[in-house]
């Protein structure tokens, strides 16, 4: 029983790993303070970001309005930080309904085994091969642009490959001597899951959590960037970035500045998975 702490990183050698290699710590600190930063920003907005001047009009970065305003006036900084409380919660949220879906479908295939398996997996490949964007268009075309129903919609088409790899990560751990164990212990299949599956499972569903985020803030910022996404006054990155894009000769720091918030947040996402990655993974050539 006690061998698969020989096979597992524990939780302090998998932190060591992560804290030996500088970027991924400062990436995962940019995505801290910024996140942090967003949700508050409510209270550390200097400007209401649905307060229009009319009068005053776009406006580059000055010593009021740290990053301009945008066509009505309104405080680009102030939205920034609240379109960013929206695209991050798109990709968290979205994310954990996409982790709940792939984990249990994944866990149970597998643990299930035999034709029930082959039959689940063919279900993904059916569904993958459906154009995924196309979906979320369709459902915010249907339900409205509510913001929920962004959430529900990426969120459901972003399970597939966690789904997938969480079945062939079961499947390898249904044939080690602590499952056997267990088994023959008479152990339950729910039991095994949470005790066994679901504890050695826990790397590979970090670094997907942190891979997906990412992916699930781009495909928001395309719908938004069609006109689909969130609805006025309420706004986003990929909404500013299209607000943006339509004036970006006459006011570039529209496009500027919220893409290029956009691009580190999502580079910085990628850094911080490649550091979990190789935290979870000890035969990672980069330890």
């Amino acid at each position: 029983m006690n061998s698969i702490t020989h096979h597992f990183p524990s939780h302090d050698s998998a932190w060591q790993r992560f804290t030996r290699h500088r970027t991924p710590v400062v990436a995962a600190a940019f995505v801290f303070i910024l996140a942090l930063a967003c949700f508050l920003s409510p209270w550390l907005s200097p400007h209401d970001y649905k307060t229009q001047n009319l009068a005053l009009g776009p406006v580059g970065p000055n010593a009021e309005h740290w990053f301009g305003t945008d066509l009505l006036g309104r405080d680009l900084f102030s939205r920034l930080l609240q379109g960013g409380m929206i695209s991050l919660s798109v990709g968290l949220i979205a994310t954990a309904v996409a982790l709940l879906l792939g984990v249990f479908y994944g866990v149970v295939a597998a643990e299930i085994g035999g034709r029930f398996e082959d039959f689940c997996m063919r279900v993904v490949d059916i569904i993958s091969t459906l154009p995924l964007t196309l979906i979320i268009v369709l459902c915010t075309v249907l339900f409205g642009q509510n913001i929920w129903i962004i959430f529900m919609a990426v969120g459901g088409v972003s399970w597939l490959t966690m789904a997938r790899i969480i079945c062939t990560k079961t499947r390898a751990l249904k044939n080690r001597q602590f499952v056997d164990a267990s088994v023959a212990l008479g152990q339950s299949r729910g039991g095994i899951i949470l005790r066994h599956y679901l504890p050695n499972l826990a790397g590979t569903i970090a670094v997907y959590a942190t891979l997906t985020v990412p992916h699930v803030m781009l495909l928001e910022a395309f719908v938004s960037f069609l006109g689909l996404g969130v609805k006025a006054p309420m706004t986003s990155w990929g909404l500013m970035i299209k607000e943006g894009a339509d004036v970006m000769e006459q006011c570039p720091w529209l496009l500027l500045i919220p893409s290029s918030f956009f691009a580190l947040t999502l580079l910085a996402l990628s850094y911080l998975g490649d550091g979990l990655r190789d935290a979870f993974d000890p035969r990672s050539p980069n330890q």
